[in-house]
């Protein structure tokens, strides 16, 4: 019988440096298979650390980090590696795209290093390529240009739209999604939204978002203050 959670966080604890302020310091926090999660809070409340620490990027000095049946905190590096590799899409604030390859270079980069992601791409569309296209071909409907460019030469709201289509490909078990729509416009930022959840609906994927636009939050099955994770003691979530 699979686990009906998807994310556990148990008592976490997470510092920058040896003799700062933790900037994680939570009670308990689950996720259920299939849930989509807005996470809301100020600047500087700890959102893009707790993404990283659920993602398998930064490890806690303290607690417990169950994420798609793994304890992260007993997983070497290598091995977050892989189950991120395999499980996970993470659109990053930053894009982290590279910016010598083309568009559909970018998109296609996490099929490179997942074989699950690339069976599960090829099912759906026939090829890793041809599921890269289509998931652009929804994020860029008004586009008149080829996607052999590379994403040194793309606006930030169409790198975001790269990094997007980077995340989703291969139906991953979980979508991160770090103000995914911050560089968009509004026409743009509705059709991003609607594209992303056809996809983790499609796909049944989790999906954890973060954002300051609070317009968004309706079509998402709980929101989450930070305040209220970043407490020790408080109640569960």
């Amino acid at each position: 019988m699979v686990e009906s959670t998807l994310i556990r966080l148990d008592n976490v604890e997470f510092c920058w440096h040896a003799n700062a302020k933790p900037s994680i310091r939570s009670g308990k926090l689950c996720i259920d298979r299939h849930e989509h999660v807005f996470i809301q809070g100020t600047s500087g409340s700890g959102k893009s650390t707790l993404l990283n620490i659920i993602g398998g990027i930064v490890t806690p000095q303290k607690g417990q980090v169950n994420v798609v049946g793994k304890d992260f905190t007993q997983l070497k590096e290598i091995e977050r590696d892989r189950v991120r590799a395999d499980h996970i899409g993470f659109i990053f604030q930053q894009f982290n795209l590279i910016p010598y390859l083309s568009i559909l270079e970018n998109v296609t980069l996490p099929c490179r290093f997942s074989g699950v992601r690339a069976k599960n791409a090829t099912e759906r569309s026939g090829s890793v390529n041809n599921e890269a296209v289509y998931l652009l071909n929804r994020l860029y409907s008004k586009s008149k240009f080829g996607f052999d460019r590379k994403t040194s030469e793309l606006s930030v709201g169409q790198q975001q739209r790269v990094a997007a289509a980077r995340a989703l490909i291969g139906q991953p078990q979980l979508i991160i999604a770090d103000e995914p729509t911050s560089s968009l416009d509004y026409d743009s930022r509705q059709a991003f939204m609607d594209l992303l959840f056809d996809e983790v609906n499609t796909s049944g994927s989790t999906l954890l978002f973060v954002s300051h636009d609070p317009t968004q939050q309706h079509r998402f099955d709980r929101v989450v203050e930070m305040s209220t994770i970043n407490t020790r003691g408080s109640a569960d979530l």
